[in-house]
């Protein structure tokens, strides 16, 4: 079905989306609900929302839907009807993006997933119905402030490591899937604590809350809407930010600042940094942080190496990555292979 999917070039849509002179809004949406039939609602939504010309990455699995996209402002209205009209997506929470320009995505892309987060949980007793209270950002607030509370980050190192909350304790792991196991084992010492756990849009840590009271625990909590909500909730109501620094997500911008505040260092000289940026050489694509006189030095590039590759013809580029596969390449999994190049002067 041809009206499904695109025929044009990424990097035809992308220069597409960059001409368009009106203004989109970039948010996220996400909710648990069943879905019989994924492919035949991903048909649906996808007719529906390329006829309003909207870009962005949805996931849809029997468990529900995980969307982040952006629209042009024209057509949000008509897009928040739509969705609101869809069976099980009623009045579901919008996640305006805090720090926008807009120029988040080109494309619309629509996938069916076993889950609309991995999350490697096979016990067939597991119920996402049965999980934490929610907390905004007021009680967040004054929970925080009680020595019995335990602020759990459910995110991944690279996002932790640019901006979090304060006290708040890093599961150190970079898949989600990782992660539920190791916060059980690691709060165990605070079953009667009380446990807030938060994410990037409230996705991830709704199903820990859950995948926590399915392991005993009892005052478990998680931030509703996530931090991109919590942002928007203490401008409104000018409320103190207890988180620090710089949002990460997963669209072109690579994050939106919270606070002014910049606690991460540049992975190459390390200088105050919290700029994430994709390494040009393409053979590597490494996710990490670089400031503005490094991009220059390098060429963008995370090494004298990959710069050099960088800097060689198109066509040998692509015969040198030949055969690779970068899988999840970001750089506090590959530190020990890099931080000699990093770091390393004289």
């Amino acid at each position: 079905m041809a009206v499904l999917h695109n025929r044009i070039s990424q990097k035809e849509l992308k220069e597409l989306m960059l001409r368009e002179t009106e203004p989109r809004t970039t948010l996220s949406f996400y909710r648990y609900f069943t879905v019989n039939d994924p492919q035949h609602f991903r048909d649906e939504l996808y007719k529906a929302l390329d006829a309003l010309k909207v870009f962005g990455r949805i996931y849809v699995a029997h468990e529900g839907i995980n969307a982040q996209v952006s629209v042009p402002q024209s057509h949000f209205d008509a897009f928040r009807t739509y969705l609101y009209s869809v069976t099980g997506l009623e009045d579901m929470r919008l996640n305006i993006a805090v720090d926008d320009d807009g120029k988040s995505f080109w494309v619309l892309k629509i996938k069916i997933r076993e889950k609309i987060v991995a999350d490697g949980i096979n016990d067939p007793a597991f119920d996402m119905s049965k999980k934490g209270k929610y907390v905004d950002a007021e009680k967040l607030n004054i929970l925080a402030e009680d020595p019995d509370t335990i602020i759990i980050d459910m995110r991944n190192h690279y996002e932790y490591e640019v901006g979090h909350f304060e006290n708040a304790i890093e599961v150190p792991s970079d898949t989600f899937r990782e992660q539920l196991p190791m916060a059980v084992e690691m709060m165990q010492p605070y079953k009667n604590k009380n446990i807030i756990m938060y994410c990037t849009g409230g996705i991830r840590c709704e199903k820990a809350s859950a995948y926590m009271l399915h392991n005993g625990f009892e005052n478990v909590f998680h931030l509703e809407g996530g931090i991109i909500n919590y942002a928007r909730e203490i401008k409104e109501r000018n409320l103190e930010s207890k988180f620090t620094g710089k949002n990460f997500v997963f669209d072109d911008r690579l994050g939106e600042r919270i606070t002014e505040d910049v606690i991460a260092h540049c992975h190459q000289c390390g200088k105050p940094c919290d700029t994430h940026t994709n390494c040009k050489n393409e053979a590597c694509h490494l996710l990490f942080i670089q400031c503005k006189e490094c991009a220059e030095k390098y060429r963008g590039c995370c090494s004298v190496e990959c710069s050099t590759v960088y800097q060689l013809p198109l066509e040998e580029q692509k015969q040198l990555r030949k055969g690779i596969d970068k899988g999840q390449h970001i750089f506090n999994k590959a530190k020990a292979r890099l931080r000699p190049r990093l770091w390393e002067r004289g």
